[in-house]
């Protein structure tokens, strides 16, 4: 890469560069997502409700490992974004590097440690009744894949911190395809059942990993990273946990907010509940695609303008991300308004899971359009390094509303005080970040 490409984010005009940026994190996203997607439906109509279930449990768990690359990825980013910013090319390379041996190192243990108290982690998420012995196949070989995804994770946001979003959206690309084609050969033509599909995932997230790792090698990266990079800085470390911090803390909120939603979901309406939310959770990842890749997208663009002083552009970019996450939004609920039973359909043809799940999906994307306030008000503090505040929106949704409120409005309205929630608590955290973005806005005005 060039520096004159990096020095783009700092005078391209910003709606082109945003357009730029996120359209290939949304198609990489949108591949992920519809992975996932595929794979849910795969699991619904060729091996039964039961699966849909297990996979509801198991990925939760996987996610919170891979997380901790995604944190390391994502603090580390904001903090190379910035490095390049003020044009301080080996401070960058100092943090790629100490990314690596961290992200390593800590997956690891976790692997580790999840083999070791398996069957009491898949209690606290939800293995319950005829889940269980699904579940637990399943996680086993996805652990062994986890350090594998924990890295590819931690490598995409400084591909985007380059400059370089058509790689990361290959990288992401990439194992998804693997993971589709392989789960028909596995799952459909050899019958494997679970282990067909947990192989199929496991292998995907190997070869995320290997085109990850070739990228850090190539001649496309100003990163290439050399053994003396890798020696952990106390200095670097302390920055990286604390931005990444917020995408972990939001990642441990999730994982909090599955154990109580896979409890509540089992005491309210059983193994069935858990199935309806397992497709319901498919279509949030699948349908917020676009909006997320504009999330991703502008990041790097803001990290690089608020290192380089540049506060008026810097105004812009997160203005103009809003303005084209909000109108993506909407034309999704009309969609999911409209569409639901057909939506369900695509996933399964067991009626009871038709009957429960198309309603339950209107009234979680009740708050849909205000989304992007809430999803890009929060990342535009990780981007600039305001760690308290991120960490605060970051949390505001599912740990200081969601949860509280799943756990509360079940008691008077049984299942569908489960689903009330989301909306709920969508709009709350939309309301509190809009206070905090505006308020921070209007001060770099002043400046």
């Amino acid at each position: 890469m060039t520096k004159s490409k990096v020095e783009e984010f700092g005078t391209k005009p910003v709606g082109k560069l945003i357009i730029e940026q996120s359209v290939p994190a949304a198609i990489g996203i949108l591949v992920m997502s519809l992975n996932m997607l595929v794979d849910t439906i795969f699991v619904g109509n060729w091996i039964g409700t039961t699966a849909i279930a297990a996979i509801t449990v198991v990925l939760p768990i996987i996610f919170l490992i891979s997380s901790v690359g995604m944190a390391i990825g994502i603090g580390g980013s904001s903090m190379i974004s910035r490095a390049l910013g003020s044009d301080n090319r080996k401070k960058a390379l100092d943090i790629c590097g100490n990314q690596i041996a961290m992200s390593f190192g800590i997956s690891m243990i976790l692997l580790t440690l999840g083999l070791i108290f398996r069957n009491d982690i898949l209690f606290i998420f939800g293995a319950k009744g005829g889940i269980i012995q699904t579940a637990e196949g399943y996680y086993t070989i996805l652990m062994f894949g986890s350090p594998f995804l924990a890295l590819a994770m931690t490598g995409n946001p400084v591909i985007r911190a380059e400059g370089k979003p058509k790689f990361s959206m290959v990288a992401m690309i990439l194992p998804a395809v693997a993971n589709i084609i392989l789960d028909t050969l596995l799952i459909y033509y050899y019958d494997f059942g679970m282990v067909g599909a947990a192989w199929a995932t496991t292998l995907s997230y190997i070869i995320s990993f290997a085109y990850t790792f070739w990228f850090f090698r190539s001649k496309y990266t100003r990163l290439r990273v050399n053994l003396k990079c890798i020696q952990l800085q106390f200095s670097i470390i302390k920055e990286i946990s604390a931005i990444g911090g917020v995408t972990l803390a939001r990642q441990g909120v999730v994982s909090a907010l599955s154990i109580v939603l896979n409890h509540t979901l089992f005491t309210y309406g059983g193994e069935l509940s858990i199935a309806v939310y397992g497709i319901i959770s498919r279509v949030l990842s699948f349908a917020l695609f676009p909006i997320q890749g504009i999330t991703q997208g502008f990041m790097p663009i803001v990290g690089y303008n608020y290192g380089a002083n540049n506060y008026e552009r810097l105004q812009e970019t997160v203005k103009k991300s809003i303005l084209y996450g909000s109108m993506i939004a909407l034309l999704i609920f009309i969609v999911i308004v409209i569409f639901p039973l057909e939506i369900v359909m695509i996933f399964t043809n067991d009626t009871n899971v038709l009957e429960n799940t198309p309603n339950a999906l209107r009234i979680i994307f009740a708050v849909t359009p205000l989304i992007a306030v809430q999803l890009i008000g929060s990342a535009y503090f990780q981007s600039i390094g305001k760690v308290k505040p991120a960490l605060l929106l970051t949390l505001t949704k599912q740990g200081f509303f969601l949860i509280p409120l799943i756990l509360t409005l079940p008691i008077y309205f049984g299942l569908i005080g489960v689903w009330i929630a989301f909306p709920i608590a969508d709009l709350l955290s939309t309301l509190v970040t809009g206070v905090y973005l505006r308020k921070e806005l209007n001060h770099k005005k002043r400046v």
